[in-house]
């Protein structure tokens, strides 16, 4: 029996383009069932069916506070929570989701070429990839580093782009324990494009099965 994940991309801020190609190619990505959903009802209930629950470029405040409770009641139980890109603008207003996911968005530069450094190659989101990895994308600033309070797995390399405003230590991908659950969090994936990149849906694939606990 396939594993099942909830895939949520409900925005109340900046929407992407890109989300639905993003869906589309969760939907290619292993063995999952994916269930697809905009609707905050659809988290106030019941989650246990899920493996992961992933936030795709979500924005703004997405959840009522029934879904809050939920969430945070899945994720503490052994849950697994996915972030990618604007999931990092989401929920400002729930303090419990800064510390979920481990920092929150700031401001990006203008979509650009660049340079991330694989940091830890141990991890199944980056161990394919190459010491330096290059990509476009939008280079997310975070409020606050998440590191000490995360696995850092990758960083920006500031130097290969213009904008840049966190300086020599920019977490750009990172993992984390919350109670008995596991987040992954990857601020790439702005552009339709990226779902395309054989090495990003390996990075994204990566991450979800080790939040799901469904690979190694």
């Amino acid at each position: 029996m396939a594993h099942r994940l909830l895939v949520y991309t409900r925005t109340t801020g900046y929407r992407h383009d890109s989300i639905p190609a993003a869906v589309d190619a969760v939907r290619t990505l292993g063995d999952f069932a994916v269930d697809h959903s905009e609707d905050p009802g659809d988290l106030e209930g019941p989650l246990d069916a899920y493996a992961a629950v992933v936030f795709l470029s979500t924005s703004g405040e997405v959840l009522t506070p029934a879904g809050r409770e939920r969430l945070a009641g899945y994720v503490a139980a052994g849950g697994g929570f996915v972030g990618v890109h604007a999931a990092a603008c989401t929920e400002y207003e729930w303090p419990y989701y800064g510390e979920l996911l481990g920092a929150r968005f700031a401001r990006h530069p203008e979509y650009q070429p660049g340079k991330a450094v694989i940091e830890d190659h141990t991890h199944p989101a980056t161990r394919h990839l190459p010491a330096v990895w290059d990509f476009t994308d939008e280079w997310y600033d975070f409020r606050s580093s998440p590191r000490g309070a995360a696995r850092v797995l990758a960083t920006a390399d500031e130097t290969s782009y213009e904008g840049g405003g966190m300086g020599a230590d920019h977490p750009l991908v990172w993992c984390r324990e919350q109670g008995e659950g596991r987040v992954f969090y990857t601020a790439l994936g702005h552009a339709a494009e990226a779902y395309e990149d054989p090495d990003f849906r390996a990075h994204l694939l990566g991450g979800i099965n080790w939040a799901a606990r469904t690979g190694s």
